[in-house]
């Protein structure tokens, strides 16, 4: 078939990638002005917001909440429509299986990292409360432009802190391992805190400290009536009715810069001419789209590994189950299970009870960084797994009325020790190349507010509007002082 070449003037912007980093970007530049298409390679958008059902039941098979401390998200679900059905955890409440039972989540702690000895106790052994207290005494431990959190955390307070609490709450997000994740991009206020401090738990105090004594009121996190899927359709639909396209089963075969200094996107049967291109895509397939134009960039982001991981979700009738209080538990990978983690989401969003009120639902999470083995089985092998472990881990020995297994493969980027490095310099290569801008999971942090941010970023270097655009390309300078957040 003939590719049909597409012309469409000053302030056109090609956006690759229909996640809600690409939808962001797209709606963002609605505002702006722009005259948008985004290009989704597969049939849907949203990425890893991901709507679905079990058993009648509407659920998320992706993502199932957002950061609300971080305003970009929730501003974001507001703008499209979805304010009135903004709805934080029905119950903050989270345990710990560990050592063989379930124990209160600590409090007092910065993504794991104590204030003190006594917030760990009944999850720590005596020894490794002691090793804690033993913080005060050492010397200051250089953390120089960025070090590992396991690392770091284990020389000052020991590996059982790292084992116990760091590993399951980073894994939770990253799906990686603590003694390779970032500190500077992980817990950038405690990497910010332990470079004015000799004491780790000292600086954890002072974390501490400054949130009381700013006083931030409301939850946490904030989960969307119907999951957190809902977000990305909102988008979509927002970015249609203003009258942006956005072309499902497009994948992007070549882009390449063109003589007037525009831009020239193919995917499939459509040749496209732009000012601007976002790439909001994972950074593999980035690498792939940039290597013709800016290689360095593309060797840098071909770079980037990844973590794979498979959700199961469980339906059971309620009648036959009794799960204990809260929203869940995290399970630290040196107990030696298989599951992750487990969320009771009818416990956890009051939606999901109010709609099914016969029926309970929760899901576990299955595999991290190099874990390769457990995600070869099949949905079937994992089912049971999971199953097993809920039954050693809270008595569930009912017999699901559903089932289903969602496999994310390559689904989180990792952030090892260096990683802003990595980023800056593929940003110092992508902004020689005036009207091109990348944004995404892989560059400033994998939650959904840091993906709506990287995505404001992309478009403030693009220049957003009809004369940033013509600026762009008239003055090829321009780009190199890049825009918000570079």
């Amino acid at each position: 078939m003939r590719a049909q070449d597409s012309r469409t003037g000053t302030g056109q912007v090609v956006v690759i990638g229909g996640g809600i980093a690409g939808l962001a970007a797209a709606h963002r530049l609605l505002d702006r002005g722009a005259r948008v298409t985004v290009l989704e390679a597969s049939d849907r958008v949203g990425g890893k917001l991901l709507p679905g059902e079990i058993a009648g039941a509407r659920v998320d098979l992706g993502a199932e909440s957002m950061l609300a401390r971080r305003p970009e998200a929730v501003a974001l679900a507001r703008e499209v429509g979805l304010a009135d059905r903004l709805q934080p955890p029905a119950t903050a409440t989270a345990s710990l299986w560990t050592r063989g039972a379930l124990r209160p989540m600590p409090k007092g702690h910065v993504m794991g990292v104590p204030g003190t000895a006594a917030a760990l106790s009944g999850v720590l052994s005596e020894e490794g409360l002691a090793r804690i207290e033993r913080d005060a005494d050492l010397p200051r431990t250089e953390v120089g432009d960025d070090v590992a959190v396991g690392e770091y955390v284990a020389a000052r307070l020991g590996r059982e802190v790292v084992d116990r609490l760091v590993e399951p709450l980073l894994g939770g997000v990253y799906a990686g391992d603590a003694y390779r994740i970032s500190m500077r991009l992980a817990v950038p206020q405690l990497f910010a805190a332990v470079r004015t401090h000799v004491s780790l738990t000292e600086a954890v105090r002072e974390i501490q400290a400054k949130a009381a004594t700013a006083q931030q009121t409301g939850p946490v996190f904030m989960g969307i009536e119907g999951g957190v899927g809902q977000l990305p359709l909102a988008v979509a639909r927002s970015v249609r009715a203003r009258g942006g396209e956005i072309v499902t089963g497009a994948p992007v075969t070549e882009l390449r810069r063109t003589e007037d200094g525009g831009w020239r996107v193919v995917a499939g049967g459509r040749v496209l001419h732009a000012d601007g291109v976002v790439v909001a895509v994972p950074a593999g397939a980035a690498a792939a789209l940039l290597r013709a134009e800016t290689p360095a960039a593309a060797t840098e982001l071909a770079g980037v590994e990844y973590a794979s991981m498979a959700l199961v979700t469980l339906a059971y009738r309620r009648a036959d189950t009794a799960l204990p209080e809260g929203s869940g538990f995290l399970v630290p990978p040196v107990d030696g299970h298989t599951i992750k983690a487990s969320t009771f989401a009818s416990q956890k969003w009051g939606w999901i009870a109010e709609e099914n009120p016969d029926l309970l639902v929760l899901r576990t999470s299955v595999g991290r960084y190099g874990e390769t083995e457990v995600l070869g089985r099949d949905d079937a092998d994992l089912v049971d797994v999971s199953r097993n472990d809920l039954r050693e881990a809270t008595g569930l020995a009912a017999e699901p009325v559903a089932t289903r297994v969602t496999r994310w493969d390559d689904g989180l980027p990792q952030y090892p020790v260096g990683h802003h490095t990595r980023v800056a310099r593929v940003r110092e290569h992508v902004a020689k190349l005036p009207g091109l801008a990348v944004c995404g999971a892989a560059y400033d942090g994998v939650g959904i507010p840091a993906c709506v941010a990287s995505a404001y970023a992309a478009v403030d270097q693009l220049g957003g509007d009809h004369a940033g655009l013509d600026a762009l390309r008239a003055n090829p300078v321009q780009s190199l002082h890049g825009g918000a957040g570079e």
